[in-house]
């Protein structure tokens, strides 16, 4: 939180100095009423419209008390004036205000069980208003600044960023969390693991066997899915946002609290909002894409696509088809549908279309590198899962092995580093396919028709197979999991009782 001194910079060309003298926004009172409640029923904690912590709280001191209170009842312990007082019986500041007597001061009245959800209410507003005041007077600072060299837009930039975490209720002012904040977290994400059977602990991505290799979208990662074209990168990234949102729906009218699936933000530079829409009603009625964007669908399939239709209505999937985005506007986009729908995953198609800040311009390398660094910045920031589209190198067209290597991405030093996940998605049945030798018409030639033969061999063999490779996965072990892909209605999904892994090794 902010610092609690008075505003009182000594600067007259600062627009801040309109509030010199002024005391930051809070009421003592209501604080100690509150925490009185608590003290006096600890159940009061539970059914609070907002999950106060103590860093919204003016006080020091009764920073330090809630904060006690919190973990306490995390322990299980029930907590009074009492139990508290070998925690601060040392405390300096607390004996200023009276010492131990202070603590049993706090429930002598119990006003703060009229209006607990009131009281809570105000104080979490007040810290609001006080984060707005820090923000409002570093925005002054920074504006006013030119020492440096003068950057508008990325000051316009940190603004919006420092807005959106007000807006979210978090304290820009907090340098380092807890470790106890971080082992809660850690917790809660073991607990939706073992609550989901035991093979995600993130949000999901709609295939089993994705989900078991890395235990499912993980808040605040990179995850970078690359592809020579043609693979089907963007229709694997169409089906996982999909799935996460479909799950979020599903499980919202089912009445399920604590969901793996998740609303999603699509930023498509490549594909227009329409085609992706196509893409998906092309899944999900299980109809060509390519018979529907040229008419050529019956009356029967028609009503399947309006059922689908229906059906999707209320999807909580959000595409963004803005052409040429910058990263500094994508993560202000980002920001403000975050704001708006409940975004629990981030899917951008594709990387390499994404433009700098226009500082880095005269190299590209350095460009990309700011690009991954933003899209890992941006993943952190909104402590959701970002999965970027990325291009690879024709390197691998001159392999005989055409396996994706995580020497093959574009420009990679920098988006290998960033990146949480590295996944490569590789089809064989694509590079088979474009071997077809001559067909044996009205010839004798045995050799012709071995090579055909075997041609068609191995088409069969591997017709409608994919392989997700995960060459980087800082969670877990690397490996590759073989899915289905349906060409038609571009549909990955998982193969029934084959073996799915296989080749890249557990380091």
């Amino acid at each position: 939180m902010p610092d609690h001194d008075l505003l009182d910079r000594p600067d007259s060309d600062s627009a801040a100095s309109g509030v010199q003298g002024r005391m930051l926004p809070n009421n003592i009172e209501a604080e100690a009423a509150f925490i009185g409640a608590v003290l006096i029923d600890n159940r009061v904690v539970e059914e609070l419209p907002i999950a106060i912590r103590a860093e919204h709280f003016f006080e020091p001191v009764h920073q330090r008390i809630y904060d006690r209170i919190l973990r306490l009842l995390d322990r299980g312990a029930v907590v009074t004036p009492v139990t508290l007082k070998p925690y601060f019986e040392a405390d300096e500041a607390l004996k200023q205000l009276g010492g131990i007597t202070y603590l049993a001061q706090l429930t002598a009245d119990g006003q703060g069980l009229l209006a607990p959800r009131e009281l809570c209410q105000q104080i979490y507003d007040l810290a609001l208003l006080r984060e707005l005041v820090s923000v409002g007077r570093n925005l002054v600072e920074g504006a006013l600044d030119t020492s440096e060299d003068v950057a508008p837009m990325q000051k316009v930039e940190q603004a919006e960023a420092a807005l959106f975490k007000v807006a979210e209720g978090v304290a820009s002012g907090n340098e380092a969390s807890s470790f106890n904040a971080a082992t809660t977290k850690a917790l809660a994400m073991i607990e939706t693991a073992i609550n989901s059977g035991g093979h995600i602990s993130g949000k999901t991505t709609g295939l089993t066997s994705v989900n078991e290799r890395i235990g499912g979208l993980h808040d605040s990662d990179l995850i970078i899915l690359a592809g020579r074209p043609g693979m089907g990168k963007t229709s694997l990234a169409t089906n996982i946002a999909f799935n996460c949102a479909d799950r979020l729906l599903r499980d919202q009218r089912d009445g399920i609290e604590k969901s793996v699936g998740a609303g999603v933000a699509f930023f498509s530079l490549e594909m227009s909002a329409d085609q992706l829409a196509t893409r998906i009603l092309s899944e999900q009625a299980g109809i060509s894409s390519e018979a529907l964007r040229m008419g050529k669908i019956s009356r029967d399939d028609f009503q399947k696509l309006s059922f689908a239709s229906q059906r999707l209505a209320e999807l909580p999937l959000y595409i963004d088809d803005t052409p040429a985005l910058t990263i500094a506007a994508l993560r202000t986009r980002a920001r403000r549908l975050k704001r708006k729908h409940p975004i629990g995953l981030i899917v951008v198609d594709y990387l390499q279309l994404l433009q700098g800040s226009g500082r880095a311009n005269d190299n590209r390398v350095n460009e990309i590198s700011e690009i991954s660094r933003g899209l890992k910045t941006l993943a952190k920031e909104l402590e959701v899962p970002v999965i970027a589209l990325s291009q690879l190198s024709r390197a691998v067209e001159q392999r005989e092995d055409k396996r994706p290597m995580l020497s093959d991405l574009r420009e990679s030093g920098s988006i290998e580093q960033d990146a949480d996940m590295v996944w490569f998605v590789y089809r064989e049945d694509y590079y088979v396919a474009s071997r077809e030798p001559k067909q044996p018409v009205e010839t004798d030639d045995a050799k012709v028709h071995d090579d055909h033969s075997k041609w068609v061999a191995d088409m069969e063999r591997v017709h409608g197979l994919a392989e997700l490779i995960v060459a980087k996965q800082r969670h877990g072990a690397t490996g590759k999991v073989r899915l289905r892909f349906e060409a038609r209605i571009t549909r990955f999904s998982d193969l029934a009782d084959e073996e799915q892994y296989g080749g890249y090794g557990d380091d």
